[in-house]
């Protein structure tokens, strides 16, 4: 464990860069962001100077051959994962990443043999699993299931209707326009074509963060056994029985976001709430029934939740499981069974 702050190298400072990652790293005292990476020099060197970062790299290899770090956050497109991460992985320290681990289940494994074959760990940055109101609800619900004093755990649903998950996030974004030069993605899995490798990015893109919160919440594997075919919704059973079910934008809403989870217990019920991804300083809500004996009301109650987004949370569990005081709010290879499951949606998809 670092015996002061941790010292975090920045591979990538775009707009989630910045805005998801960099400004709450910057705010948090057991840690020092020392070193930024971007082929786009002079946004780096602009960031840099309003961050008070001491050092600009114009590629990953020139920082990491120049500084001592203690972890690496890299936010780069998912579909760059598996031809940009080896290089960070040889490193050895801790490496966070956007979600999800790869653009591909093969990426998925080729990444996932590489951190086996290293000393580094990889935190995919699924925020949701951070926020407040997520956590307390899935401790809840590990209560509920030991105690039995709302019976059996019958369902799990997820909604995120499409609608404003910026929330004003991207405000105060540091952009000197400079051109991205190009390059090369992962290449695509031979058994797709271009058009269903689209769809399969496009969900990948919005909804691997409904797949894996819905293992957050059960804590347990799940298998997705029916996709509708207009896209709305799929269906699963979890390992012990649990029905599954992930609505992917049932509705829009062009101002607000109404992303929920619903876990129902056989008297009762835990709902999450969620805000926008890019808001500040707003955790979700949770909201807890148990049915009432003897014809009794229902009670409901609703805990309240500190005024901490999930983005910043996130950050200060990474810097906390490199310090060695809690283990990463998730890894590589939950991340690689999400690509699974998601391949699996795509297939029973194409059949429907």
């Amino acid at each position: 464990m670092p015996a002061e702050k941790v010292r975090i190298g920045f591979v990538g400072v775009g707009r989630m860069g910045q805005c998801a990652h960099l400004r709450n790293y910057a705010v948090i005292s057991e840690c020092e962001v020392v070193a930024v990476a971007d082929v786009r020099q002079e946004t780096a060197r602009r960031v840099a100077a309003a961050y008070g970062i001491p050092n600009v790299y114009p590629d990953a290899a020139a920082m990491l051959a120049n500084e001592e770090l203690d972890g690496i956050v890299a936010s780069q497109q998912f579909e760059h994962h598996a031809r940009l991460l080896p290089e960070l992985l040889e490193a050895g320290v801790p490496l966070f990443i956007e979600k999800p681990l790869a653009a591909s289940v093969a990426g998925g494994r080729f990444l996932l043999e590489k951190i086996a074959a290293g000393d580094a760990w990889v935190m995919p940055g699924y925020h949701k699993r951070s926020d407040p109101a997520s956590e307390f609800a899935r401790d809840h619900i590990r209560t509920l299931k030991q105690s039995g004093e709302v019976g059996k755990l019958r369902y799990v649903r997820v909604t995120m209707p499409a609608g404003d998950w910026i929330a004003g996030g991207f405000e105060g974004l540091i952009d000197a326009s400079d051109p991205y030069p190009e390059s090369v993605a992962e290449e695509r899995p031979a058994d797709l074509d271009e058009a269903a490798y689209a769809e399969y990015v496009k969900f990948v893109n919005y909804y691997i963060h409904q797949v894996n919160y819905v293992n957050f919440l059960l804590d347990e594997d799940y298998e997705i056994t029916y996709a509708d075919p207009s896209g709305v919704l799929l269906a699963g059973v979890s390992d012990s029985g649990v029905a599954v079910a992930i609505e992917m934008s049932p509705y829009e809403t062009s101002l607000d976001w109404q992303e929920s989870a619903l876990v129902g217990f056989a008297k009762g019920y835990v709902r999450v709430d969620l805000p926008p991804p890019l808001a500040r300083n707003r955790a979700g809500t949770v909201e807890i029934l148990r049915d009432a004996e003897q014809g009794l009301p229902p009670e409901t109650t609703r805990p309240g939740m500190p005024s901490t987004h999930a983005m910043y949370a996130q950050a200060r569990n990474f810097v906390a499981a490199i310090r060695g005081e809690r283990e990463p709010m998730c890894d590589a290879q939950q991340a690689l069974r999400d690509l699974e499951l998601a391949r699996e949606y795509l297939r029973l998809l194409t059949e429907a």
